[in-house]
């Protein structure tokens, strides 16, 4: 297997917070390989203090963590450093907490299990090309069933009011959140 070159730039800082620890440090090694200089954390408070103290160039965080949620330290690290190219990483793949993270200041999203060569691309990628057609795009059920989803977390799992702004019959909504989510 050929190294591949990357183009980090001047700043090879990064900050990796998991608390899948295998996970962190097999990760570490990876991204230390590709020129980057890592730095890791197990929790979204060790998350915070490192973003505060030395903010780094390139993050990747985990969104769900022991101790709370990964988009606690995208906010951090987006004050601090605004120029910074962040990653959250999750095992919870949906489309709301992909909205969630942008909106919180990361530039890009990946579902879990994700490999090095997939968090570099995401990190150095300039934005402007288009990503390559998922090779399984989600079906049209799937996508229905995530924004009901959506709808129903934002009202607080309120039933009635999901189905008054879905505009379709409580019966039909709970028929549709009974079941399990198309594949």
């Amino acid at each position: 297997m050929a190294e591949q070159e990357y183009e980090i730039g001047e700043d090879p800082s990064l900050l990796i917070v998991d608390d899948d620890e295998p996970f962190l440090r097999r990760l570490a090694r990876a991204m230390e390989k590709r020129g980057f200089q890592p730095e890791m954390a197990e929790t979204v408070a060790a998350g915070k203090a490192i973003a505060s103290a030395r903010p780094p160039a390139y993050a990747v965080v985990d969104l769900r963590l022991e101790d709370g949620t990964g988009l606690d330290v995208v906010e951090t690290l987006r004050e601090k450093r605004p120029d910074a190219k962040i990653v959250v990483l999750t095992g919870y793949g949906a489309i709301a907490t992909a909205v969630a993270a942008v909106k919180v200041g990361a530039t890009d999203y990946l579902s879990k299990p994700a490999d090095a060569n997939d968090v570099t691309a995401a990190l150095l990628s300039n934005g402007e090309a288009l990503p390559p057609p998922p090779e399984n795009p989600m079906s049209a059920d799937r996508v229905r069933w995530e924004h009901i989803q959506r709808v129903y977390e934002q009202c607080d799992r309120n039933v009635s009011e999901t189905a008054r702004r879905l505009n379709m019959h409580r019966r039909t909504l709970q028929r549709i959140l009974a079941k399990r989510s198309p594949r």
